[in-house]
């Protein structure tokens, strides 16, 4: 399966000095015949010789000489056959070398040689191998298995910890599980991504044994959050490790079906110089950019600034009216369906979420001070 081979047609026609109105006869077609198959055989003869010394990755880098020293074996080819050769023409496979035999008028179009049957194949399958990467998922709840359903869309091996058994939702996706985080970290992902509560990801990065992991895993982190999670990655991962801070501004809901024009942030905390490292921080960030996000590079400071003031108060506004328990009637306007739309998609969201977002952004109370207290109550916000 693996031999290369080639494919040679030979044309031959007669010359055309001679009468087009002269009959053919039966010695002329054998003549054409036997002209035809000596070629081919002294052809393939010579290429098998040749190709002995080639290796099958290299059939399109041949130095000219090994192309053109096919030309003299073609002319002694032809003379063998008979010296009055009519005009030949030999269209050897698709592309390759041109050369030409002037003294017998015999013109060789192309050389090629076919490659391995399944060649194609295992170069693509190389080159996927080398834009694939392992991602582990630590939080395997609904937004968990949102992103791990679309990293396995995008060609990457994921797998999954929980403390939730998760066994069956992550092969229904295509990917791992491990409920043991030691298990987990011993299959040296190469980007960790911290998809768990606001509330719970100290405790849970605190409880990774770390020192299993490779000293070069990219760690990401997809809260709703980024100053937070900033210090506490820096300060509890060793300095070999990289860090990236995202933030998908959508969900299992919003982004349910396409994310073209959806807002993704990021910001690379630390990011080594290797170029390894580099490859792997663009290959990671163009799983978003295929998806068709539109990518915003920002601190985390300013995504915590900007977000009090339009993340904090969407889900603030769309709790209140949840609180309200508003309906659906048979003379909504749009803006009513609007308001609709709003509580159906932050009342599916955990109340930790929210939670987290007043607590872990300090510009939150200074934005929306007086909801937070009626929410709350005085406690809670002192």
């Amino acid at each position: 399966r693996s031999r290369a081979f080639l494919t040679v047609n030979v044309v031959l026609r007669r010359n055309k000095r001679r009468s087009r109105h002269r009959k053919r006869s039966n010695g002329t077609r054998q003549l054409r015949n036997s002209c035809a198959l000596v070629l081919k055989q002294q052809l393939c003869s010579h290429f098998n010789l040749v190709m002995q010394s080639v290796r099958c990755s290299q059939h399109q880098a041949w130095a000219d000489d090994r192309v053109t020293s096919l030309a003299p074996v073609l002319s002694r080819a032809v003379t063998a056959a008979h010296r009055r050769c009519p005009l030949a023409r030999c269209i050897a496979a698709r592309r390759f070398k041109q050369c030409r035999c002037r003294g017998i008028g015999l013109q060789v179009y192309a050389l090629d040689a076919a490659q391995p049957f399944d060649f194609e194949h295992r170069m693509q399958k190389k080159l996927s191998q080398d834009k694939q990467l392992t991602i582990g998922i630590v939080g395997f709840g609904t937004f968990g298995q949102f992103m791990a359903k679309r990293l396995v869309q995008a060609g990457h091996r994921v797998l999954a910890t929980s403390r939730t058994p998760y066994y069956h939702e992550a092969a229904s996706i295509g990917a791992g599980f491990c409920q043991d985080a030691d298990d987990f970290c011993e299959e040296h992902p190469d980007v960790v991504i911290l998809a768990t509560s606001i509330l719970s990801t100290e405790s849970v990065l605190r409880s990774l044994p770390l020192a299993r992991l490779k000293r070069s895993t990219l760690f990401v982190d997809v809260l709703s959050v980024k100053v937070f999670p900033k210090q506490l990655l820096l300060t509890v991962l060793p300095p070999e490790v990289d860090i990236l801070c995202t933030h998908p501004m959508f969900g299992p809901d919003s982004g349910k079906g396409s994310w073209d024009g959806l807002n993704f942030m990021y910001d690379p905390v630390r990011v080594g110089d290797d170029p390894k490292r580099q490859q792997r921080l663009e290959l990671f960030l163009q799983i978003f950019k295929g998806q068709g996000c539109r990518m915003v590079e920002m601190t985390c400071e300013e995504h915590d600034r900007q977000a009090a003031s339009t993340q904090f108060v969407t889900h603030t506004v769309g709790r209140m009216l949840g609180a309200m328990n508003l309906q659906s009637t048979d003379i909504n306007t749009k803006g009513f369906e609007a308001l609709l739309q709003l509580v159906n998609n932050t009342n599916h969201d955990s109340f930790d979420l929210y939670y987290g977002l007043f607590l872990y952004n300090t510009n939150a109370t200074g934005v929306f001070a007086p909801s937070c207290l009626w929410l709350f109550g005085w406690q809670l916000h002192h």
